[in-house]
């Protein structure tokens, strides 16, 4: 019995993967600049919204993957195949928007990230940080997606490490961190991070990626085979998102016992107080955490803008020429001169305005018991999932309300 299930299991980890290169998405640089803004301003205040966030995506990232694994089609694919041109094409507008927005905050992360660990010009670190990129999808397209799954999750390693080490030497309060868990605001400033914060969990490209992941990687499910791997891609999703969501808090922990009531200005100043705080080894993992945050996110957008193109447009451009083109908003940008930091909080402000993009047919699709044959979605799945898209729509709201208000 004991041999059976020791079986059972290695089996069952060789399933595992594609939800950590989608999980990736949740700790990359935007999520950094907002969650440690968030920690910096406003203490733990802000700490319920990542606990929600992280709930939301780890539903969200089982509907997705268990919509690539009983269709065998990625979720761009699934809307472009239930749409009329016009509305697929504006569709695939929005979507690469988001895909630009992504590309910006972790291209930004990762050239900020190089300037505080080699005091290289933003610019440069810049493009260093997309070739790195180009260089990793490369690892996916000539050698297979496991490979590329064991490089990712190796960076993923490094961001935990790096952003969670300074916990150890400067634990938050526990008092303090259980009254954040109270929903509440402090006004427009507060929402926007709010927002932010959101958009930064809750990552619409993961939602169309995750889906394309494990359609590759497990093909399309068949009678004798689509409950237990189910059980299994679920067992990926939760571990892969309780990694995501202790980096994540950890952030804002950190931030708000080491930085709450210091004046900070962007990552480059939250860093130099970590280092005052905390010591040169902690403030150097940060820089490290940000940069392998940086490389392994942008490499993952990359794949996810790839799967967008393809799903909606059925069309595919060299690697090279995409990554090249995602890039140069983020070049252009750094090079007018505008804060580095302001512009990854801003960028996930903008990934939030496009998660319903994603979550409403996302959760049509999953709802589709024709579709959903093999194992139908629970009704309760459903409508949990319709109170998250509810959640987002009313957040967003609330910011447009707030900052009308503050103007």
């Amino acid at each position: 019995m004991m041999l059976m299930q020791s079986r059972a299991l290695v089996q069952r980890s060789r399933l595992l993967g594609p939800a950590f290169v989608a999980a990736v998405a949740y700790v990359d640089p935007g999520n950094v600049a907002t969650n440690t803004a968030a920690g910096a301003s406003y203490g733990y205040l802000l700490l319920w919204v990542l606990v929600g966030a992280t709930l939301m995506a780890g539903l969200v990232q089982y509907l997705s993957a268990k919509v690539g694994w009983l269709t065998g089609e990625s979720l761009p694919a699934l809307v472009g195949s239930r749409t009329r041109r016009s509305v697929r094409l504006t569709y695939w507008v929005q979507a690469e928007l988001v895909a630009v927005a992504t590309d910006i905050a972790e291209i930004v992360g990762g050239a900020v990230a190089l300037q505080l660990l080699f005091g290289l010009p933003t610019v440069l670190g810049a493009v260093i940080t997309a070739a790195v990129s180009t260089g990793l999808l490369l690892v996916q397209d000539r050698r297979g997606q496991r490979s590329f799954e064991r490089v990712i999750t190796g960076l993923l390693a490094i961001v935990t490490i790096g952003f969670l080490s300074g916990l150890v030497i400067s634990p938050p309060d526990p008092a303090q961190a259980a009254a954040g868990l109270l929903p509440r605001l402090a006004g427009a400033d507060s929402a926007l991070l709010a927002v932010g914060m959101l958009g930064a969990t809750v990552m619409p490209h993961a939602v169309y990626l995750h889906s394309a992941l494990v359609r590759d990687r497990h093909g399309k499910a068949d009678a004798t085979c689509a409950r237990p791997t189910l059980r299994a891609i679920r067992l990926d999703v939760t571990l892969a998102m309780v990694v995501a969501g202790a980096v994540n808090i950890g952030m804002l922990l950190l931030a708000a016992s080491t930085l709450f009531g210091i004046e900070v200005n962007g990552l480059q100043a939250a860093q130099a107080a970590i280092g005052d705080q905390l010591g040169p080894v902690i403030a150097t993992t940060f820089a490290l955490g940000l940069l392998a945050s940086g490389l392994a996110s942008t490499s993952v957008g990359g794949y996810a803008g790839a799967v967008i193109m393809e799903g909606l447009l059925h069309r595919r451009i060299p690697l090279l020429w995409r990554r090249v083109l995602t890039a140069i908003p983020a070049l252009i940008l750094l090079a007018a001169g505008l804060d580095a930091t302001r512009l990854l909080i801003l960028s996930q402000v903008i990934l939030s305005f496009g998660i319903p993009f994603a979550l409403v047919p996302l959760v049509r699709i999953a709802r589709d018991r024709s579709l959903m044959r093999l194992v139908p979605t629970l009704r309760a799945t459903i409508a949990c999932a319709w109170v998250v898209v509810g959640i987002v729509v009313a957040l967003n709201c609330v910011l447009i309300a707030l900052t009308v208000l503050e103007v």
